[in-house]
């Protein structure tokens, strides 16, 4: 603990160093040219191992959006090592804020409001932008907002989506990422309903495992992207793809997600093998496995949308985020099954474009906005939440 706190105090000496020479002139000329006032916040997360500072304003413009990532420091662990995350964010975040107001062309002071991940998350991780963002507001007399970081990830659509075709509440949440995998049903922007989630592991970790069972390297994305992009080799490519038995969809007609059964799958293929995979079976496997997941998301998905409209509850909107939403082919594979669903009356599919589905602060900045604007703030003393339930977003 006490090497956590003399990173921290050494972090808050280097991100006011980096503050200090920001230009201060950018502002007022975006005020200028927008004809009104708009409220500007900087966001701050560092929940995992992504740390990331961002400025976004009320009229949803992302001014900037700088996320710096530390695969390369946790390929070898096979997995997010805590100490190392923690001193790379320590390290990392002022430069990030540096970079932040710079690229968008502001000073500190022209900041409103200041934001930052609460929970859920690593502890010490949430420690270093917690610690940063509440600095930052205490010494400049700004606002400050904690954020719940699943919120964010629901939120991001009514960002980055026209205003036109903005999902409307009542709707459907699917949060896939490496920590969570959950099924929601949206009624505000602060009331969500837990539909399933998932009973062990979550779809992230799922295809972090399965990409470290077949060998593969993490590359700049991580080992879930590397197993979608092993997916995407032509057939062309190779000599032969072996056939391989569909995997179950687990708990059928039930909601609840299971990702182990579908890793355990993968690992107990491997183990009946008599000789190491060739190429083409890699390639097999990962299809195998990334179908799977597909179908027991669609599955989950489809019986809740029945589940609700046996209540009474219409839903026309389904928002997917979180890491594991950037894959391409699970969005054919959703954006399909919904237009299975319901072929009479669309149902609208909303995803974050693919650089907002992993961990950034712009949808930090975002999903404190509507607290900012009422004048409702935290205290720079509020505490973090690394256990925290969506549901309990206001306790």
């Amino acid at each position: 603990m006490l090497i956590l706190e003399s990173g921290l105090r050494r972090q808050n000496v280097l991100l006011l160093r980096a503050l200090r020479d920001v230009s201060r002139t950018g502002h007022r000329t975006f005020r200028a040219h927008t004809g009104r006032r708009t409220f500007t916040v900087l966001g701050f997360e560092s929940s995992a191992d992504d740390t990331c500072a961002a400025v976004v304003t009320s009229s949803r413009q992302i001014l900037s959006n700088v996320v710096v990532k530390q695969h390369d420091l946790h390929e070898g662990f096979g997995g997010i090592h805590p100490s190392v995350a923690i001193e790379a964010h320590q390290r990392n975040m002022p430069g990030a804020v540096r970079m932040a107001l710079e690229q968008a062309h502001i000073s500190i002071h022209d900041i409103d409001g200041v934001a930052f991940t609460r929970g859920p998350g690593i502890g010490g991780c949430l420690s270093v932008g917690s610690n940063a963002a509440k600095s930052l507001a205490a010494a400049l007399g700004k606002p400050l907002v904690g954020v719940h970081h699943m919120q964010a990830h629901a939120l991001t659509p009514l960002l980055t989506t026209p205003t036109a075709d903005l999902p409307q509440f009542p709707f459907l949440t699917l949060l896939i990422s490496g920590g969570h995998t959950l099924l929601l049903l949206a009624s505000s922007l602060i009331s969500f309903e837990i539909l399933a989630t998932t009973a062990d592991a979550s779809i992230g970790r799922a295809f972090d495992k399965a990409a470290r069972a077949l060998g593969l390297s993490w590359g700049t994305r991580g080992p879930g992207a590397a197993l979608e992009e092993l997916c995407r080799t032509t057939n062309g490519e190779l000599e032969s793809v072996p056939d391989i038995q569909p995997f179950t969809v687990p708990m059928p007609g039930k909601l609840a997600f299971s990702f182990a059964s579908l890793q355990s799958s993968v690992d107990r293929y491997i183990s009946l093998m008599d000789e190491p995979l060739s190429s083409s079976h890699k390639i097999a496997l990962a299809r195998a496995f990334q179908t799977a997941a597909a179908r027991q998301l669609c599955a989950k998905l489809t019986l809740s949308l029945k589940n609700l409209e046996l209540k009474g509850v219409n839903v026309r909107d389904v928002v997917v985020s979180g890491g594991v939403a950037s894959n391409v082919f699970l969005r054919e594979r959703l954006r399909a099954a919904l237009d299975e669903y319901s072929s009479g009356e669309r149902i609208s599919l909303h995803f974050p474009p693919l650089e907002l589905c992993t961990d950034n602060a712009a949808m930090i900045a975002w999903a404190s906005m509507h607290r900012f604007l009422a004048g409702d703030y935290d205290d720079y003393t509020v505490d973090l939440r690394a256990k925290w339930s969506i549901e309990d977003i206001r306790v």
